[in-house]
């Protein structure tokens, strides 16, 4: 029962359209807006990806559609992105275009299984630094992908976008880059200039009227998009046999945790700068994986949610699920009746739309409040950065985390700390045989050795008081480690007094046998002073053994 109560939270229902009644005009305004955007970024991409711009275009038709009925966001826009697109172009290269439906599928089973097991908080563990310069790698590939169309060559051999766009820049004939790298450079300065004119202006689509047309008119010799379908093809399950499935499975997992990282970045994004609540980020995984499933069957691409079309469509008016389904209407209806004229539109008109896309991932300010930090969160960004340029963007997100989790290991260990306190109130004979020792911060795997070294080597005592109440955090090693202190020290005739463990450290001190070390159950206190006045006597007693003939 409660599985299906689990299960039927992840599914639409009437509240997800309760503001429509007041917000239709808005959404569907919000919605034909950002389908305007979104139509150079769905042609783009798809090419980009090789897949071809019909791919992008289904994608975002599809994919739009699964993902705005069923995701957690009301605000969400998805469909074909950058960072999908950076991973499928190797797949595509080493599997060939057949195998796009099948990872598509399986990308988006892997991502709905994610929804249902309740993993879709698991992304509030990424690191700021981390996502960050995530970011800004993909950027940087995004924009070294369009290198050869910019220039009117085909891509290098190479995997790495920077080795080949390299190798294809070193193809290029000075005759054959003028006409290409001008509709790029048109195609950039009309992008740039637009917002200044006006901010909702549609600087992307504008620069590709305008470079259609004139490339057009002008008879420039560069590639063209070519024939489109003008309709929607028949939906076919992929084949998924064994052998198939072996083979894309790594690939699959890849572009599952793409999926699931950028999606949930993107809604949490969209939920921070909008008033129309909080998102469900289960259900989202849940809504995402079915948008790449449904693509999949349709010949399209896995799907994401897309944080540049999700800020247009808030910043347009959009406040419910309507703006992303008319958005993907917007786009069936360029399949339907437009794809004539899509055909025309130059490849580097879509490479220029890229270029300048890929230039406004990164922020300045943002690049500057993650350097001006921390050097461990520059570490971290420059770091994750880098492996997404040079090697893989899942590896670079690990990397990352490893990289960030070292950083806050050592800051978390340099917090913890075991000092030795002077005993409270005036000075009794004999307090020079006591110690008394408080421990900070975290006592776990990586603090213990310094904490052991640290206490063990206490000369000239009778009785050590260890002070755990402002301990706050303790794992099983840490409280071996006061096991084999204790233990130390008893064996040396030193005897162990224990003050203030905390309620919720008690169940794993007893386990581990932290109170079972004691010489004695009395030599647990829970306040200092009668801590302090039990060490005394001790201390009298230990100092009569060694002078009986002395009275204490």
């Amino acid at each position: 029962m409660k599985a299906l109560v689990a299960v039927r939270a992840l599914l639409p229902g009437r509240q997800d359209y309760a503001l429509l009644p007041g917000t239709w005009k808005g959404d569907l305004v919000a919605g034909v807006t950002v389908g305007i955007v979104a139509l150079p970024l769905a042609l783009a991409f798809g090419v980009s990806s090789g897949a071809g711009a019909a791919s992008g275009l289904i994608t975002a038709v599809i994919a739009g559609v699964i993902a705005a009925v069923f995701g957690g966001s009301n605000i969400q826009v998805s469909g074909p992105t950058g960072a999908m697109v950076v991973v499928l172009g190797p797949i595509i290269a080493a599997h060939g275009l057949g195998a796009l439906a099948a990872v598509s599928v399986l990308a988006g089973v892997i991502v709905v299984a994610a929804g249902l097991l309740k993993l879709g908080r698991v992304v509030t563990l990424l690191p700021w630094p981390v996502i960050e310069g995530f970011t800004v790698g993909i950027a940087v590939i995004i924009f070294l992908q369009q290198v050869p169309a910019a220039f009117g060559t085909k891509p290098g051999p190479s995997s790495n976008a920077v080795i080949s766009a390299i190798q294809a820049i070193g193809t290029v004939s000075p005759a054959s880059v003028l006409a290409p790298v001008a509709v790029v450079a048109l195609v950039a300065v009309i992008m740039i200039a637009s917002p200044r004119i006006h901010p909702r202006i549609p600087g992307s689509l504008i620069a590709i009227i305008i470079a259609t047309v004139a490339a057009q008119f002008l008879d420039l010799p560069v590639t063209r998009i070519g024939a489109l379908p003008d309709s929607l093809p028949v939906p076919m399950i992929p084949s998924l046999d064994l052998a198939t499935i072996t083979a894309l499975a790594g690939s699959a997992a890849t572009i599952a945790a793409l999926a699931a990282i950028e999606s949930l970045l993107s809604a949490r994004v969209g939920a921070s700068i909008s008033d129309t609540g909080p998102y469900d980020a289960d259900r989202e995984l849940l809504g995402q994986g079915l948008a790449s499933v449904a693509s999949g069957f349709f010949g399209g691409m896995p799907a994401t949610g897309a944080i540049a079309r999700t800020a247009v469509n808030i910043r347009s008016g959009g406040r419910t699920r309507l703006a992303a389904i008319t958005h993907a209407l917007v786009l069936l209806a360029v399949v339907y009746l437009a794809t004539g004229p899509v055909s025309r539109i130059p490849l580097a008109a879509l490479a220029g739309v890229l270029m300048v896309t890929a230039t406004r991932m990164v922020s300045l300010k943002t690049l500057r409040s993650v350097i001006g930090s921390t050097r461990a969160d520059t570490v971290v960004f420059f770091v994750t950065a880098l492996i997404t340029v040079s090697f893989d963007l899942i590896e670079a997100v690990e990397i990352g985390i490893a990289v960030a989790a070292f950083f806050a290991l050592r800051a978390l260990v340099r917090s913890s700390g075991v000092h030795r306190e002077e005993i409270p109130g005036p000075v009794h004979e004999g307090d020079a045989h006591i110690a008394v020792f408080r421990l900070d911060g975290a006592l776990f795997f990586a603090a213990a050795e310094r904490v052991l070294e640290r206490v063990s080597a206490i000369r000239n005592v009778d009785v050590v008081i260890i002070r755990m109440s402002q301990l706050q955090i303790l794992d099983a090693t840490g409280a071996r480690t006061i096991t084999d202190i204790v233990q130390a020290l008893e064996r040396r005739g030193i005897t162990v007094l224990i003050k203030g463990i905390q309620e919720r450290h008690l169940r794993l001190v007893t386990q581990v046998g932290v109170l079972d070390s004691l010489r004695h159950h009395k030599h647990l206190f829970t306040e200092l002073g009668p801590a302090v006045e039990h060490a005394r006597s001790h201390v009298a007693r230990a100092a009569s053994a060694r002078n009986p003939g002395k009275t204490p």
